[in-house]
């Protein structure tokens, strides 16, 4: 098997998809915007500082998801994808992973978001094969605001690409070639644990490390990317 791995936000979108959806519930009257939107930029620095605590993050971005209910919220979903992600897809994003998928490389997006914001994003790239944080479900199949399982976010996105390899009866080993593509510090485990890295429009902290080491820098976006 040879992987080719990407991260999804600010690597693949010019964006990041959990702070956008944030906005985005903001915009539609859900939240009081001053305070969420307080709250929500306060996790993302976090994040981009590598102190983000995922589990309280979680319980905070799925409390719009967890009060609208499964059908609302697939119908909310929709529209944040056609207003605030489907015209941030970048052509040259969508290329990059058909050149992976034409070569013959099993695609797979490995994210720190959550398995709702990203599963529509995935598809809209083409990719099935989605490694998302999960989100624990009650007996009627609604979010409960916990983390099921490791989370894929720093090094938990090594165990979970792991816990996917065994699933298909394989390993690490059995893997002859991978790559990884990201944009974060926050993934500087499974930047190491790849063949190939890729600081995909990096940070400045990865980018300092990325220069260091050698490892292929790519700029996707050209200084577009949104906050």
């Amino acid at each position: 098997m040879r992987l080719a791995l990407f991260d999804l936000d600010h690597t693949l979108i010019p964006l990041d998809s959990d702070h956008a959806w944030g906005q985005f519930t903001v915009a539609q009257g859900w939240r009081d915007a001053e305070a969420f939107g307080r709250a929500n930029d306060a996790f993302y620095a976090q994040y981009k500082a590598g102190t983000l605590d995922i589990a309280e993050y979680i319980r905070f971005a799925t409390e719009v998801i967890r009060e609208l209910g499964p059908e609302r919220a697939a119908a909310a979903h929709a529209d944040f994808m056609r207003e605030m992600v489907l015209p941030h897809i970048q052509p040259q994003a969508l290329q990059l992973v058909r050149h992976h998928q034409a070569a013959g490389d099993t695609v797979v997006i490995v994210t720190a978001t959550n398995e709702f914001v990203t599963r529509p994003i995935a598809d809209a790239f083409g990719v099935a094969e989605l490694i998302a944080i999960r989100l624990e479900r009650d007996a009627a199949g609604n979010p409960t605001g916990e983390i099921a399982g490791t989370p894929s976010f720093r090094e938990g996105k090594v165990v979970r690409v792991a816990e996917w390899l065994a699933e298909r009866g394989l390993g690490w080993a059995d893997v002859s070639h991978s790559t990884f593509y990201s944009d974060s510090i926050n993934d500087l485990a499974m930047l190491e644990h790849v063949h190939a890295p890729v600081a995909a429009n990096p940070d400045e902290r990865l980018l300092v490390i990325a220069q260091a080491r050698g490892w292929r820098i790519l700029n996707l976006f050209h200084d577009q990317e949104i906050h």
